[in-house]
């Protein structure tokens, strides 16, 4: 069982979509964050969200991770801050969607950049100390698409096949030494993902509209998504539309003393389905 109140979560791309919902997740849990992302404004008024209804301490780090040294600066902060990592969050990423020739070349790096190589350079910076610690989490969000091509979206899904493997790999290796790897796989989500690529006709399924929190929440909408969400542990397969066996599914427990996020929005998704169960 993974202990949240007392430890400290870093959440990457965290100013909004899936990774401010698994800040709040984490906040009602108890569990001070880091939270990270270039805008420093939705930042701070999302920390201050945090702090003011769940009392945790919520820092915020501004930071642009397409960078090459965008992950050492980071860890550079935390440490000068006097920071512990417990919980690792690799949330950030966009995509790109047309022609592969037809895409700027510097904007497919930059995906590249944040969609792997930050994922890589932020696991290599917080996880030994995690190990030494014999505690800890690593949670990095992919995708469904990290199971197949994406043709008109090359680059994200061979970033994200990439991010699934990676997650795989570490969770064999950190296996009996306290530290848990986990890979998020989300269906089509509706968050400002879209925004970002430029077009709708990146989403493959259906996307729910924003839902309220089940009794309020904090009396916005969130965003919705179809729990279309499978992860892949113990170099299972994920369950396919026959029920191929096998299949292994990420489950959440709550402590129950926060409101329950709606089931199908992107505040379930993040706190059922991908949290490590607490105690």
């Amino acid at each position: 069982m993974f202990a949240y109140r007392g430890k400290t979560a870093l959440v990457t791309g965290a100013s909004a979509g899936i990774g401010a919902e698994f800040a709040r997740a984490l906040a009602a849990r108890g569990s001070d964050v880091i939270l990270v992302a270039r805008s420093q404004e939705r930042l701070r008024a999302l920390a201050d969200e945090l702090a003011r209804d769940f009392g945790v301490r919520a820092e915020v780090i501004a930071a642009d991770l397409t960078r090459a040294d965008a992950a050492r600066d980071l860890y550079a902060e935390a440490e000068v801050r006097g920071l512990t990592v417990d919980l690792l969050i690799n949330n950030a990423g966009f995509g790109t969607h047309g022609p592969f020739e037809t895409l700027a070349p510097a904007r497919d790096h930059a995906e590249v950049m944040l969609n792997v190589a930050a994922v890589v350079d932020l696991t290599h910076l917080f996880l030994p100390a995690m190990l030494k610690r014999g505690d800890g989490a690593v949670i990095n969000v992919a995708s469904t698409a990290s199971f197949q091509p994406v043709p008109y979206m090359a680059v994200y899904g061979a970033t994200k096949a990439f991010v699934l493997s990676f997650s795989e790999a570490l969770w064999a290796e950190c296996r009996g030494r306290g530290v848990r790897v986990l890979a998020l796989c989300p269906g089509t989500t509706a968050t400002e993902f879209f925004d970002v690529v430029g077009t709708q006709d990146a989403g493959r399924g259906d996307r729910r509209q924003a839902h309220p929190r089940a009794g309020g929440g904090h009396g916005a909408a969130r965003a919705g998504a179809r729990p279309a969400l499978r992860c892949r542990r113990r170099g299972q397969l994920p369950a396919g539309a026959d029920g191929a066996p096998g299949a292994a599914k990420c489950h959440g427990a709550g402590d129950g003393t926060h409101d329950a996020p709606a089931p199908g929005s992107v505040g379930h998704l993040a706190t059922r389905l991908a949290l490590p169960h607490s105690r």
